[in-house]
């Protein structure tokens, strides 16, 4: 037994038995590290990119310590996003399914808040939400935090970028001041260090420094040599044809612009920025985790919290502000064991800017310009959204068995079906998108007809 190995840690015994049915044996960097600081009590910052285990280091520590017994609030995981919180909720659930019991509710806007109040009324041993629909929980008297003995701030440094650190302020008020407070952030601004001194005790700092793996992610810088960056982008999809592409940008002009050029040219492109809606970007997000959307262009601020492993290619529209987010952004491909290309684009101009980034930095040109004449490539599957979810009782296999019944798909042109609470999203392969509507408009789930459309 190495001193990685989950089985070494003084966890619950049922705690340890799903971890090993989940063939989680050995701990990652950030949690060896954590997990021990975390299970003792103590206060802890941890600085760690997305994506290297740190929901499971905080969930493990929450799950250990929670009393099953008192159906009471005891432990608040705070994110900046709906698509976090319910990442996080998710995974709590899992690692917490040889317990007794554990409810995790999920507290986010974008939704009614109506059921929510009426979930609250139900009870909860784990909250998971974001800052705005917390505190509007709390000013209706609808939540109460004072038996809440763990406070998760995560990915806190994307919830100070939105402005929430007074939101955040206001809520630490409701909790008592005897409680355990775990602070996981990708980066370290003066402002993480400022909200730390206010509300935690004596906290223990690690700082998990993962590089990336040269085997797995080929790394290189092209000169766009007189063409636009959108054509140049476009040329290197063209050229790589990738399944699933993340394109950075600094700013939220430059996704708008750089998406708007990619469409109107044939490529299947979302935009990810801080415009958007949460119906709007959960949408985005399904399209691209669905493979009906090749493309995703994005700015780093609207990328965080987001934890998307299949990634073939990143293109890097502009070099980084800093090295810190070049690496984060880098980092995006060759995960889980999956070989990976990022390229970074620039102009003469801004060959001084590279220096930041290392001394044996792989420099070339791009493709052949004449590949930019070829015929665009189109995504793989087509989603399906459907006007019925978790409210309505539908389940996956309702929607796998009316796509497959007699005369429909074969089950293999099924893609991923994510459930919602009002609407569901279903891939299907892009060949067989009008036989699958006609399947769900004329069929029935659950026993009843539900409405079907074409999203992308």
């Amino acid at each position: 037994m190495t001193p990685t190995d989950f089985a070494t840690l003084p966890l619950d015994p049922a705690l340890l038995r799903n971890l090993d049915s989940l063939a989680y044996h050995q701990m990652t960097p950030v949690q060896a590290q954590s997990l021990p600081e975390v299970l003792a009590g103590r206060d802890v910052i941890v600085q760690a990119r997305t994506g290297s285990g740190k929901t499971a280091a905080f969930g493990l520590g929450l799950l250990h310590k929670l009393q099953a017994q008192r159906f009471r609030i005891q432990s608040l995981v705070l994110c900046p996003t709906r698509e976090l919180a319910d990442q996080v909720a998710e995974e709590v659930r899992t690692l917490a399914r040889t317990l007794t019991n554990i409810k995790v509710l999920t507290l986010c806007g974008g939704v009614p808040i109506g059921p929510q109040i009426g979930s609250l009324e139900h009870g909860a041993h784990i909250v998971v939400g974001t800052p705005g629909r917390i505190e509007d929980h709390l000013r209706k008297g609808t939540l109460n935090l004072s038996t809440v003995d763990t406070l998760v701030l995560d990915e806190a440094d994307r919830m100070l970028d939105m402005g929430f650190q007074p939101v955040l302020d206001r809520i630490v008020e409701h909790i008592p001041s005897d409680r355990q407070t775990l602070l996981f952030s990708a980066t370290f601004p003066p402002e993480i260090e400022s909200i730390a001194q206010r509300i935690m005790n004596q906290p223990v700092r690690i700082t998990v420094e993962e590089r990336h793996d040269e085997r797995s992610i080929e790394e290189l810088f092209s000169p766009i040599d007189g063409l636009s960056r959108p054509e140049a982008v476009r040329l290197l999809l063209l050229a790589e044809r990738p399944n699933a592409a993340l394109v950075f940008c600094n700013t939220k002009q430059g996704v708008k612009a750089l998406t708007q050029h990619l469409n109107q040219n044939g490529l299947n492109t979302q935009a990810l920025h801080g415009d958007l809606d949460q119906r709007e970007r959960d949408q985005t997000m399904v399209l691209f985790d669905n493979n009906s959307c090749s493309i995703l262009v994005a700015t780093d601020v609207a990328a965080r919290g987001l934890d998307i492993d299949a990634v073939d290619l990143v293109i890097n529209h502009e070099i980084a502000r800093d090295s810190a987010v070049h690496t984060h952004r880098v980092g995006r491909t060759g995960r889980a064991g999956r070989q990976g290309k990022a390229i970074t684009l620039f102009d003469e101009k801004e060959r001084f800017k590279l220096a930041r980034l290392g001394d044996s930095l792989t420099i070339e040109p791009l493709p052949d310009k004449g590949i930019l004449t070829q015929p665009p490539y189109r995504a793989p599957m087509a989603t399906l959204q459907i006007d019925g979810g978790k409210k309505q009782k539908v389940r996956r296999g309702d929607i796998l068995g009316a796509l497959t019944a007699p005369g429909g798909l074969d089950g293999q042109q099924v893609g991923k079906i994510h459930l919602q609470d009002l609407r569901a999203y279903v891939a299907v392969k892009r060949s067989e998108a009008t036989l699958a509507l006609e399947m769900i408009n004329k069929g029935k789930l659950k026993g009843r007809q539900f409405r079907a459309r074409l999203v992308r």
